[in-house]
């Protein structure tokens, strides 16, 4: 079995795969736009405009793959109760990361030493994505 995380970003999602790319080096390897879709979508299902917003994309980070779209565009993104966990291979790099991360974003907790790791923070970027950027021991 694999798992692997899908994120809405409610009609900034080329802006967020644009935010990956900058400050995480992420590379989009797939892009579809709703207009692609050989359907259209059921009425009521996609805000009005919204024909060329992302309807699906996956971007790798490192070894990672993530999904990402607009959703709908009814202003529903919400990114509680789950984090993505960055590992970094030195407190250096997780500095870098972790800075990138905070353009526009909230410091959930500052990179500090803890009993479990030489660096940690927690950081919500500018879409409401909470990150753990960590230097494993």
């Amino acid at each position: 079995m694999h798992v692997q995380t899908y994120l809405s970003f409610d009609g900034r999602c080329e802006e967020a795969l644009e935010f990956y790319r900058s400050a995480l080096g992420a590379e989009t390897t797939l892009l579809l736009r709703m207009e692609d879709s050989p359907e259209p979508a059921p009425p009521g299902v996609l805000a009005p405009g919204s024909e060329h917003k992302v309807m699906h994309a996956s971007f790798r980070i490192g070894e990672t793959t993530v999904m990402a779209s607009d959703g709908h565009c009814l202003g529903r993104s919400d990114f509680q109760g789950f984090s993505l966990s960055l590992a970094a291979s030195s407190a250096a790099e997780a500095e870098r990361l972790f800075a990138a991360l905070s353009q526009g974003g909230q410091v959930q907790m500052p990179l500090a030493k803890t009993f479990f790791s030489p660096c940690f923070g927690m950081v919500a970027d500018r879409f409401g994505v909470s990150w753990m950027v960590i230097v494993e021991p």
